[in-house]
C-alpha cells in the first residue's frame, strides 16, 4: 500500500476526522539522461559555491531572500514553525457549489482516505452527505512548506481533495493575449454549421480510450535506434483555415464526420455483381473454390491501436483522424 504524502486532521464544524492524502495520479513520460555528444558521459548538477567553485552539501545549504542590499537567512526548521496548526490541520471554511469553481482554478487531485477503520462512519458520512448536497468544501492547509487553497469533493464513493490556484496566480486573458477577435462574429450559416459539425463529432467521454501516443512513438524510436532502423517522420501540421473558405471547410469537415451514405456504393457494387454474372455465364469458374480470409474485426481496438494500423497502410492524413474516421478509412481501404 502507498504510503499517504500527508496525514492530519479534515475538520467541518465540530466534527474532527483523521486522515491521509495519497497521490491521484502518475507520470509516465520517459525521462533521458544527459550526456556528453560522442560519448557515454553522464552530465551531472552540482551545488556548487559561485565564489569558491566548491560543491556544497545539503545539509550545509540554508534559504536566503534578496531584499537587495541583504540576504535574509531563514532555516527550514523556522517555516514548519509558523505554518498554520504546524501542518497538521484541514479546516473546511465553508461549502459551495461545484458549478461555481471555474475549471481554471483546478490544479492537482489527491486521494482522501481515513486514518483508521474506526473513522469509517464519519468518513463515509462526509462522502455521502457532499455527494448529495454537490457542494465541495473549501479549506486551506500546509504541506512541504506551501499552503494550498483545496476543494474536497465526493467522487465514485470516496473522497478527494483538489489543490486550487490562488486567486491572483490566474492571468487575465486580455492582458496576455492580444490576438483576441474582440466583436468579430460569425455568421448564422457559418454557425449552424460549426454547431452541425460539433454534434456529428459528439462522442461518449472514454477517456482510455485515449494514449499518450507521443510517448509511443519516442519507445517506438528509443527501439528502432537500438535495432539500426529509421522510423517514420510525422506529418506536417495542417494548414490554418482561411476567412474566405472556411463554410467549405467546415461542410467538408461535416460530411467527413457524418455516416457514409450508401447509395453509391450499393450502385457499384450492383454493376459489379451484373458484369461479373455475364462474364461467369461465358466463362464458368473452376470447380476448385477458393475461401476467402475472415475480415479483421477493428471495432475493439483502442485509437493508438488504430493510429498503428492506419500508419502500417500508409493512409494519408491520418494524424488528424478522429477514432471513427480511422474505423472508416481502414474499412474503405480493405475493401
Amino acid at each position: 500500500m502507498a504510503r499517504p504524502v500527508w496525514a492530519g486532521n479534515l475538520s467541518f464544524g465540530l466534527v474532527s476526522l483523521p486522515v491521509g492524502l495519497y497521490t491521484a495520479t502518475d507520470s509516465h513520460t520517459i525521462h533521458f539522461h544527459q550526456l556528453q555528444r560522442g560519448t557515454s558521459d553522464r552530465i551531472r548538477n552540482r551545488r556548487v559555491n559561485e565564489r569558491t567553485g566548491d560543491e556544497v552539501e545539503l545539509d550545509d545549504i540554508v534559504k536566503g531572500f534578496d531584499t537587495g542590499e541583504e540576504y535574509v537567512l531563514v532555516e527550514p526548521e523556522e517555516l514548519d514553525e509558523i505554518a498554520p496548526g504546524r501542518s497538521r490541520s484541514l479546516e473546511i471554511a465553508g461549502f459551495v457549489d461545484l458549478a461555481e469553481v471555474d475549471p481554471i482554478f483546478f490544479d492537482k487531485t489527491y486521494y482522501l482516505g481515513p486514518r483508521g477503520s474506526e473513522y469509517g462512519k464519519v468518513y463515509s458520512l462526509l462522502e455521502q452527505a457532499l455527494a448529495k448536497a454537490g457542494k465541495a468544501g473549501i479549506a486551506t492547509f500546509v504541506m512541504r512548506q506551501h499552503e494550498y487553497l483545496v476543494a474536497l469533493k465526493s467522487e465514485n464513493g470516496l473522497l478527494t481533495l483538489h489543490t486550487l490556484h490562488w486567486a491572483d496566480e490566474i492571468r487575465d486573458p486580455k492582458k496576455e493575449i492580444d490576438t483576441l477577435p474582440g466583436n468579430a462574429k460569425a455568421s448564422e450559416k457559418e454557425l449552424k454549421m460549426a454547431e452541425q459539425l460539433i454534434g456529428a463529432m459528439s462522442m461518449a467521454w472514454e477517456p482510455e480510450e485515449f494514449h499518450d501516443t507521443f510517448r509511443e512513438k519516442v519507445a517506438a524510436l528509443i527501439e528502432a535506434k537500438k535495432a539500426g532502423e529509421t522510423v517514420e517522420k510525422a506529418e506536417p501540421a495542417p494548414e490554418p483555415t482561411g476567412v474566405v473558405d472556411l463554410m467549405e471547410a467546415l461542410r467538408a469537415s461535416v460530411e467527413r464526420a457524418g455516416s457514409p451514405k450508401d447509395t453509391g456504393s450499393k450502385a457499384t457494387t450492383s454493376r459489379k455483381a451484373t458484369a461479373s454474372s455475364k462474364a461467369a455465364a461465358k466463362n464458368p469458374p473452376a470447380k476448385k473454390r477458393i475461401r476467402p480470409a475472415p475480415k479483421e474485426d477493428l471495432s475493439g481496438l483502442s485509437k493508438a491501436d488504430l493510429y498503428k494500423k492506419a500508419a502500417a497502410a500508409n493512409l494519408p492524413g491520418r494524424s488528424q483522424m478522429s477514432r471513427s474516421d480511422l474505423l472508416k478509412a481502414l474499412a474503405a481501404s480493405r475493401t
